[in-house]
């Protein structure tokens, strides 16, 4: 066999590879989305009903879009970076954010939250839209320390009605599909055009910030 009829096969092979992890890559972003979109219509059916139920904890994070836009660019920047943060960063930002609520809830004073978060969509999306390279550690302590200002607005809204750890799980539930949604996003980078469209979506994402981080002084 000839060497440019094995390269030929080669790149055929390696084309489709990249076709069926694109086209998981998408199913498992619908599926995301499906679940994050049917969580609102279904919280009289979920935990206890009450305010600090399952549901309204699994709600908490969509009815922000501002939290909503920062946890998936976490996976999207993920998806960028590659191994280990593609599952690091992802790991990161609950764990820490469940630090942040319970610094909220005990009210234990920060700077001001609401900068923090939008700080996060600006440096987020800034990372997306310039492909940005870090180091595991300057990645992980970047994402932490937003993480404890999205955590921090979660404790301080926290509900004192019953389930509190409901209300907790189910917002951390709704945090990991969110970056699994950006992480999917980022398999787009695989296809033609793919960097192009995911780099501009994080353009958008960093514009959005400049706009919350405005309402936020102002």
């Amino acid at each position: 066999m000839s060497s440019s009829l094995k390269n030929e096969i080669f790149s055929v092979f390696q084309s489709d590879q990249v076709s069926r992890r694109a086209r998981e890559g998408a199913v498992v972003a619908m599926a995301a989305a499906a679940a994050l979109l049917l969580g609102s219509p279904a919280e009289a059916h979920m935990g206890t009903g009450l305010a600090g139920g399952f549901a309204s904890g699994f709600n908490h994070p969509l009815a922000g879009f501002d939290h909503l836009l920062a946890m998936v660019s976490v996976g999207l920047w993920g998806a960028f970076l590659g191994r280990p943060l593609i599952y690091a960063l992802p790991v990161i930002f609950p764990a820490v954010m469940v630090g942040g609520a319970v610094l909220g809830m005990l009210d234990v004073p920060l700077p001001p939250v609401e900068i923090g978060i939008a700080l996060s969509v600006i440096v987020l999306g800034g990372c997306i839209a310039l492909s940005l390279r870090a180091a595991v550690w300057e990645a992980s302590l970047l994402v932490a320390t937003f993480a404890v200002f999205h955590g921090y607005a979660h404790g301080k809204e926290l509900p004192s009605a019953a389930d509190p750890i409901g209300f907790s799980v189910g917002f951390v539930l709704a945090t990991g599909l969110l970056h699994v949604l950006g992480i999917c996003t980022g398999l787009l980078n695989d296809r033609p055009g793919g960097m192009i469209a995911t780099r501009s979506a994080g353009g958008v994402i960093g514009g959005m910030g400049v706009w919350y981080l405005c309402k936020a002084i102002g």
